[in-house]
């Protein structure tokens, strides 16, 4: 009896100790937990505090962006003054620059995004003003031309062109000399009005082939007009370094003016709205058949922004200019703004397939 009551009361003590450690174990968890909760909220304060810090710096740093190019394009007034003429295209300004004289109309439509048509072509036909009368059209959202947040299928954009020239006083026929996407508006050009086309001359123009699988990214558009609207493109050394500056004849007071026009004509609502059609457009064009004018294609390598590698560049125009009577082709080892690198070489190829 004396000998169970003792091995009750040892098994009471064990249960007793045992569970002394157990609570004091479970105390040593929560006291750890708890620390470790103080300590994770203290963390998180801290990265909320070095978060709203980086997004305050950010915001600063934008806002004097913004502020500076504001007054840069205040300042950059004067370097904006039209080089050419202004005509009313339905309520809005359209600019058009002439030069030369001759029997014959080159008129220069310029691609997709490019800030100064006007400057742009300058390297080239400034070799072929001797010859012929040259006529640069600005359409709406390029260069000295309004903004206009219209929708840019390709009817509207080819009556604008024509009506531009009407209202100019420059009667065609014309030689169509387009660059890259304005391949498309000359195409159709071609195939409505046929009679007021002499020939084409394809500086890397595209073709309708072109856009049936090329993905064209409106959202990243989107957000250069932002960093363009907001200054952030002003900040960034060499965006406005052009291949017409780096690579053509421009002299220095017309490489600034091209810069001014650079900040002021980025990722224009215009362009975007165009990049939005152009798979459309060049549906229309493709559906239309191949014009039948006298047609010249100068074909780059590939390179300058494409997307496009060598062989699938050349191969589409080569393909398609194949199906025209009086076409031939000719091609560049140079990136796509063609007439910035080989103007000399490609002017003397114009001159020599219009029988100058």
């Amino acid at each position: 009896m004396v000998s169970e009551q003792l091995h009750y009361t040892t098994n009471r003590e064990e249960i007793f100790i045992f569970s002394n450690k157990k609570m004091s174990y479970l105390c040593g968890v929560w006291r750890f937990a708890n620390a470790y909760v103080k300590i994770m909220k203290k963390g998180a304060k801290t990265m909320l505090r070095v978060l709203l810090w980086i997004v305050a710096v950010i915001v600063i740093l934008i806002l004097l962006c913004f502020v500076y190019h504001r007054y840069r394009l205040n300042a950059e007034k004067k370097l904006r003054e039209p080089l050419g003429q202004l005509v009313d295209i339905n309520g809005n300004n359209m600019s058009i620059y002439l030069e030369g004289s001759g029997s014959r109309t080159l008129v220069f439509l310029s691609g997709s995004g490019t800030c100064s048509p006007i400057l742009d072509f300058k390297s080239l036909y400034s070799l072929l003003s001797d010859d012929y009368r040259i006529v640069v059209v600005e359409k709406f959202g390029y260069g000295y031309s309004d903004v206009v947040d219209e929708d840019r299928n390709i009817q509207t954009i080819l009556s604008e062109t024509r009506l531009a020239l009407n209202k100019a006083g420059i009667e065609g026929p014309y030689v169509l000399c387009p660059h890259s996407m304005s391949g498309i508006e000359v195409l159709y050009w071609a195939q409505k009005y046929p009679d007021e086309i002499e020939a084409i001359i394809g500086l890397d123009m595209a073709v309708p082939e072109y856009y049936e699988n090329m993905e064209i990214n409106i959202p990243l558009m989107k957000l250069g007009q932002y960093a363009a609207d907001l200054g952030i493109t002003r900040v960034i050394s060499g965006l406005a370094e052009s291949d017409a500056i780096k690579y053509g004849t421009l002299t220095e007071e017309e490489k600034n003016i091209y810069r001014a026009l650079f900040y002021y004509r980025t990722s224009t609502e215009t362009m975007l709205n165009e990049a939005k059609c152009i798979k459309e457009n060049a549906k229309i064009v493709a559906q239309n058949g191949v014009p039948q004018v006298a047609m010249l294609l100068f074909i780059s390598d590939g390179t300058g922004g494409t997307g496009f590698d060598k062989e699938t560049w050349r191969r589409i125009p080569e393909k398609y200019i194949s199906k025209v009577k009086s076409g031939k082709y000719m091609e560049l080892d140079c990136p796509h703004y063609v007439h910035d690198y080989e103007y000399e070489r490609i002017s003397e190829e114009i001159k020599h397939f219009l029988g100058n």
